[in-house]
């Protein structure tokens, strides 16, 4: 089943205020100068706008928290991409996020909460990650936020964070869906264990194959939901597919693999969204994650072989 596509709002984030490594603010230039936009065209998909969500330097601020470094920078960019994201919603646009850092997501996908919930509808999230990305500020060993927004999605960890744009929570966690996880803190073992989100390890992947995974998954996602959004964090795929990312953790998604999966979803039909996150383009070499980057996304759009 594919659906007649929408016209894509490209959404660029410079944000790397929620890592501790710097240059994921660079991601969305990277992005550009592999030619995205053009991509997609090539493609027959139709942008119908691209805009940037302004975000202040790191070395402009200084953060007093240290279980939630620079929250408040954080948290006023979410509420601004959630509007944005809102926006293209109610326009009948399709949102492709281009990050900066993971903690977009909460930006993302509050601002998708809030367009289906005025439908009484809800919407399922493939969270594709290395990590859990469930510490809380209480929990977190380093403070860095990049690591707590699926936690604050599902309406847990800080107040203001976990409700952006009032949604609390943004998504069901039987909706959710962690694939390619395998490098996860000692205490977030536990509480993604206690949260009821289904999570593919990398094991999984090698046991069942991403074939089966992904059906799962998708089987997951859009149970009892109007679709579900996408949120792919470059360092699910292995290192040695992409190099240009600061939180690389070997034994990762293969190149193919990580088609695969975006490949079933667009056959899927029912994806509402997209955001791609974690590029940093100054550990990359030449540019190659975001190029393979850009075919992950069009896999995601329908891009088909033959």
């Amino acid at each position: 089943m594919q659906q007649v596509s929408k016209p894509i709002r490209i959404i660029n984030v410079p944000l790397d205020l929620g890592a501790s490594r710097r240059g994921t603010d660079a991601g969305p230039s990277a992005f550009r100068v592999a030619g995205l936009s053009a991509a997609l065209r090539k493609i027959g998909l139709t942008i119908s706008t691209e805009s940037d969500i302004p975000v202040p330097s790191m070395e402009t601020r200084k953060s007093l928290d240290t279980h939630a470094r620079f929250k408040s920078e954080i948290l006023d960019v979410c509420r601004q991409l959630a509007t944005e994201t809102l926006d293209a919603l109610d326009k009948g646009e399709q949102p492709l996020v281009i990050g900066g850092d993971h903690s977009v997501a909460m930006g993302t996908v509050s601002g998708l909460s809030v367009h289906f919930e005025k439908k009484k509808q809800r919407v399922g999230l493939i969270w594709f990650d290395a990590h859990g990305d469930m510490n809380l500020p209480e929990t977190s060993p380093s403070g860095n936020i990049h690591g707590m927004p699926l936690a604050h999605l599902l309406g847990y960890g800080d107040e203001d964070l976990s409700s952006v744009l009032d949604a609390h929570p943004a998504v069901d966690t039987k909706n959710v869906v962690l694939i390619g996880i395998r490098d996860v803190d000692r205490v977030e073992r536990k509480f993604i264990r206690e949260s009821g989100v289904k999570a593919f390890t990398m094991r999984d992947i090698d046991e069942l194959g991403m074939s089966e995974v992904s059906k799962q998954a998708l089987e997951i996602v859009n149970a009892g939901t109007v679709g579900f959004h996408v949120s792919f964090d470059l360092d699910g795929c292995d290192p040695d597919v992409i190099p240009g990312t600061g939180t690389t953790a070997p034994g990762g998604v293969s190149y193919r693999e990580a088609h695969l999966l975006l490949e079933e979803c667009a056959s899927n039909g029912r994806m509402t969204s997209m955001e791609v996150v974690e590029l940093n383009p100054f550990l990359d070499h030449g540019n190659i994650s975001a190029e393979r980057a850009i075919t992950l996304i069009e896999s995601a759009f329908g891009r088909n072989i033959l």
